[in-house]
């Protein structure tokens, strides 16, 4: 076999992300604010801003707050009330991928450890999926104190795997988070890309797919 492990990213990965759009469309309407806030917030995390706290869910909610204008608390606080928890429940209605469990079954059957990272807690949205029995480990980034791309989370991966990063195969729908991620920490991507998606240049070389039938094929065959 190529790998003796293959792990995957969750949102946009596992199931498409538009299903969990369309049920987050109130949600969007309501909360325009705090979302928008999460997301310069994260990418002020990532891009490496110090704000002098050493906490990711502090230094996060602190720069929520200063964007909105309120403490960070109360940031912290609507962010787990209303996101981490709010989204949830919503995995229960959300299609796979076609053919991903077959996959996954097949991946255990020959003796594969399956891992996931995602950039938010994992635990309820694969219960939610009904698919938390599949993994040997999965963690949210967030633990390690950084998000995607940063080598953190893919190391700590290896870390938990007890496996070398290049026996790992990472599979993830995004080019700069999950393809160029785990290449920043020596895994080897695979990226789900959907047919009418431009494929990534060719100095970013990657396994693409378009449907996991084909990812059976690449890691099995």
């Amino acid at each position: 076999m190529k790998f003796s492990a293959v792990a995957f990213d969750l949102d946009g990965t596992l199931y498409p992300n538009s299903s969990f759009f369309v049920r987050l469309v109130p949600f969007l309407l309501k909360e325009q604010r705090l979302l928008r806030a999460l997301g310069r917030a994260r990418t002020m995390l990532i891009q490496g801003v110090d704000c002098g706290i050493e906490d990711f869910y502090d230094k996060q909610a602190h720069l929520m707050g200063e964007i909105l204008g309120i403490p960070a608390e109360e940031a912290k606080d609507r962010t787990e009330k209303l996101i981490y928890r709010g989204w949830e429940p919503h995995f229960k209605k959300i299609k796979l991928f076609p053919h991903l469990r077959e996959t996954l079954d097949a991946f255990r059957n020959a003796g594969i450890k399956l891992g996931l990272i995602s950039d938010f807690p994992p635990e309820e949205k694969l219960k939610n999926l009904r698919i938390a029995e599949y993994w040997d480990i999965y963690f949210s980034s967030e633990e390690t104190g950084h998000l995607k791309p940063h080598p953190a989370p893919f190391l700590e991966l290896a870390r938990r795997m007890e496996k070398n990063p290049e026996e790992i195969l990472y599979v993830g729908n995004s080019i700069p988070y999950d393809v160029q991620g785990a290449q920043g920490a020596g895994l080897k991507p695979a990226l789900i890309l959907p047919r009418w998606k431009k494929r990534p240049p060719k100095e970013i070389p990657c396994f693409v797919f378009h449907d996991y039938r084909q990812l059976f094929d690449y890691v099995l065959n």
